[in-house]
């Protein structure tokens, strides 16, 4: 019997415990040998033990899914656990056909999400078991056995259950692995139901051949009495919940409010080769105090950077970071801003202003973007930085009842109850679950005493636009106030919604303003990878060079999950006592700002706890959540 859990546990959560407990339920036709593969660096050109039975090769049949169309549009990368790896996914030929390429650009771990709903419409409620061939490679053509989970998301809730999958032998590479949906488990139709592939352990990476490429190829889709079910290669992935919940990938950046993109800005260049086009005057005017230049991107260093190469103050790399120490004007120079999985970068204005002065009309008409290895641009845009809010958790209050809809430019809400008003004070933000036709959302207070007012649309009483991903939309107490007054008394009894397409609410709740920060370069506290139960602590002693980067203005960043989705720091051996900072506000420092994958704790929430005298903190930092958590790396660096 497989294990299954509610949607709400990461993947990368249960992919663990899997690698640590095993599954006794896996098919025969994916059994894998007594040795634990995690354990195994041996490279399977030697032969086997005699014991060990013969694997044959997968023979040729026929699939709901070969690639030899080309198609791959109804597959998509799976990035919201933390340890997901950046991925890069093509068509390519492999042991004599077709198969879907997947690289593994960043060390971490790859899931690939198949879109198992839209391949098989009505027919994906007849699925019994999914049969794949799974392959691996090395730059270096060696052969290393690897493993990992194959990850079904069923019915209406997308109940999640597992089965293991192994490559161990090179004889046998590519393999036929095999997922099963037990009682309890079956898809059924319009719900997202998805089957997600991870590559857990690497056994290359030890052995020294580097990351695993990883082939996925002849998908066959199998009803209870294991007919073939015929898929269509067209479809486009449908994201799920499970994609949709943690938002769009923006740690450690900013999102952008009103931004203008800078259309056709699509290139590539070799490392250190710049490529670019002339700046369109909409751009040039988008660049002022607090607005970011986002670039969406990928390259195999994961790098990016940006110059205006016909600025006055001469040819001067941005966002490169000290090249020899200094930046080409002598001046010490910051990196980008860039998201976890290293698909966008911001470079700020500010960054930009002080390489070339405060005057944008002197900055040229023309930007052109680089890295250190062969890169992609996929698009460019200009915005005012708008602050990245965790989701409200547990502190929040809800606002029961609040579920409406209404057409562009229409407003559309409810009388505030007594526990609202209490949870609208400084530091609170309001958090707007949504969907709306043209991505945006923003808040109408129609009864203010100043009058019928617009918050957060259009920054025109100087509140700053809202922070929106689509799906989340967060307006803070500040920008209310800043429009409504300071008295909440005098903000009137309603709250409405409204955007400017058709639009749909789905929940409204008040709760502390828990703000992501723009994160660069990031030191990383090595080896710090540890886990515990629900309230206990584990953690390392703190390293030189992770004492150093504990300055005002750094923040300290933990990928992890946890059963609960929460997680802090604990400092055991402060001079103040043992010390939990950022759990529950209680020495005035916030809440930590995490989302089940990251968390963010600054320096000066730990100076609240412990003191401003770092060398008084104690040699020890820990981590500890409410439930069973998993912490896969920490790392402290710099805000903007």
């Amino acid at each position: 019997m497989k294990k299954k859990f509610l949607a709400c546990f990461l993947a990368g959560t249960m992919a663990l415990a899997m690698a640590a407990c095993g599954d006794d339920s896996q098919q025969a036709s994916d059994s894998t040998p007594s040795e634990d593969v995690s354990q195994s660096s041996e490279s399977e050109s030697e032969s086997p033990s005699a014991s060990e039975p013969e694997v044959q090769e997968p023979a040729a049949e026929d699939a709901s899914i070969d690639f030899e169309d080309g198609n791959m549009g109804f597959v998509s990368v799976y990035s919201q656990p933390a340890d997901a790896a950046g991925i890069e996914m093509s068509i390519v030929d492999f042991a004599g056909s077709k198969a879907l390429e997947v690289k593994n650009l960043t060390g971490k771990v790859p899931y690939v999400a198949i879109d198992a709903t839209s391949l098989l419409g009505a027919d994906v409620a007849k699925v019994a078991s999914i049969e794949l061939t799974m392959g691996v490679s090395y730059e270096d053509g060696s052969f290393n056995a690897c493993s990992g989970t194959l990850i079904a998301w069923s019915g209406q809730d997308l109940v999640e259950s597992t089965d293991d999958w192994s490559v161990y032998l090179e004889k046998a590479n590519p393999r036929k692995v095999v997922a099963t949906l037990s009682e309890g488990e079956e898809f059924v139709a319009d719900a997202g139901n998805m089957l997600v592939v991870q590559l857990k352990t690497d056994n290359g990476v030890d052995a020294g051949a580097g990351n695993a490429t990883l082939y996925i190829d002849n998908i066959r889709f199998l009803d209870a009495s294991g007919n073939l079910l015929t898929a269509d290669s067209s479809v486009t992935f449908a994201a799920n919940s499970m994609f949709e919940s943690s938002g769009p990938d923006y740690i450690n950046l900013a999102y952008l409010a009103n931004p203008v993109t800078f259309e056709g800005f699509a290139c590539t260049g070799g490392g250190w080769g710049q490529n670019g086009f002339e700046v369109p005057q909409e751009v040039l005017d988008a660049m002022v105090p607090g607005s970011v230049v986002e670039i969406e991107y990928k390259s195999e260093s994961g790098n990016m950077w940006m110059l205006m190469n016909a600025a006055q103050a001469g040819w001067i790399r941005v966002g490169c970071g000290p090249v020899d120490g200094v930046a080409e004007d002598g001046s010490p120079d910051t990196s980008s801003f860039y998201n976890s999985s290293r698909t966008k970068c911001q470079i700020t204005y500010e960054q930009l202003a002080a390489a070339y002065g405060d005057d944008v009309s002197t900055w040229g008409n023309s930007m052109q973007c680089e890295s250190d290895s062969d890169w992609e641009v996929f698009s460019v845009k200009v915005g005012q930085a708008a602050p990245y809010y965790a989701p409200a958790g547990s502190e929040a209050v809800e606002f029961s009842g609040f579920a409406c809809s209404g057409d562009g430019w229409a407003q559309n809400g409810f009388d505030m109850p007594q526990e609202i008003l209490d949870a609208l004070v400084p530091g609170s933000v309001v958090e707007i679950s949504y969907s709306s036709e043209n991505g945006d959302m923003w808040i109408v207070m129609p009864d203010s005493a100043q009058g019928w007012k617009r918050v957060a649309q259009s920054n025109e009483n100087g509140e700053g636009w809202a922070t929106c991903d689509g799906s989340k939309c967060y307006v803070t107490y500040e920008q209310l106030a800043a429009v409504c007054g300071d008295d909440v008394s005098a903000w009137g009894a309603r709250m409405q919604c409204e955007a400017s397409g058709a639009w749909e609410v789905f929940a409204v709740k008040v709760g502390p303003a828990k703000e992501f920060k723009m994160m660069r370069d990031p030191v990383e506290f090595e080896g710090f990878a540890c886990s515990g139960d629900g309230w206990a602590q584990n953690g390392f002693d703190m390293p030189q060079e992770i004492l150093d980067a504990l300055v005002p203005g750094s923040v300290v960043e933990i990928s992890y999950s946890s059963e609960n989705g929460d997680m802090w720091i604990v400092m055991p051996d402060s001079a103040q006592g043992w010390k939990r900072v950022a759990q529950s506000n209680e020495n005035g420092e916030g809440w930590a700002a995490s989302n089940g994958n990251v968390c963010q704790i600054t320096y000066e929430q730990i100076a609240a706890v412990c003191g401003g005298d770092v060398s008084t903190w104690g040699a020890r930092m820990q981590c500890e959540s409410s439930g069973a958590w998993e912490v896969f790396n920490v790392k402290v660096g710099f805000v903007q």
